[in-house]
């Protein structure tokens, strides 16, 4: 045997165990990467249970504090600055981006009047989370959409408005 078979035998092997090196640095950082999206996903999850409540939490303080006759806003803007007052009355310290879809375009959903009784997400995307929800939100278990996630002030409004509401919930029919 030549000693320069040896050293062509060597290239081989080095060339072979850097190809086998970057197949597994691929594999390890695609799983690395499907990793950070589904805990991305559950983050924007979370995110969107909490700006939920804080939008309903907002409506119903807003229907609770209404001088005379109790009502909803007409828009999500008299959140921030409720235009019922002299003085400057907040509900909602500012308006809050659909963490799923990233726009300021919530769904509304309305009360029989036409005001703003909640909101829900425009996303058509299947959630990742199906159980465990908070009390407040326990109906919310198994549904199959974002936008089946509907954060509504009150909950006896949201139980009458399930007894009329058709397979699509941006059309929904009020009481």
């Amino acid at each position: 045997m030549r000693s320069g078979d040896f050293g062509r035998r060597q290239q081989g092997f080095s060339y072979f165990a850097v190809l086998f090196l970057i197949v597994l640095m691929g594999t390890a950082l695609a799983g690395a990467g499907q990793l950070w999206s589904t805990t991305s996903q559950r983050l924007r999850e979370q995110d969107l249970l909490w700006v939920g409540s804080q939008y309903a939490q907002a409506l119903r303080h807003y229907y609770q504090v209404s001088p005379g006759v109790a009502q909803y806003p007409q828009t999500l803007d008299e959140l921030i600055e409720d235009p019922r007052f002299p003085s400057r009355q907040r509900h909602l310290r500012k308006l809050y981006a659909d963490p799923i879809t990233g726009s300021n375009d919530w769904g509304l959903i309305q009360s029989f009047d036409g005001r703003i009784a909640g909101v829900y997400s425009r996303s058509e995307q299947a959630p990742m989370k199906q159980a465990q929800f908070p009390a407040q939100w326990v109906d919310f278990e198994g549904m199959k959409h974002y936008s089946d996630w509907q954060f509504v002030a009150d909950k006896s409004f949201m139980q009458g408005l399930s007894q009329n509401t058709p397979a699509n919930p941006n059309k929904a029919q009020l009481p």
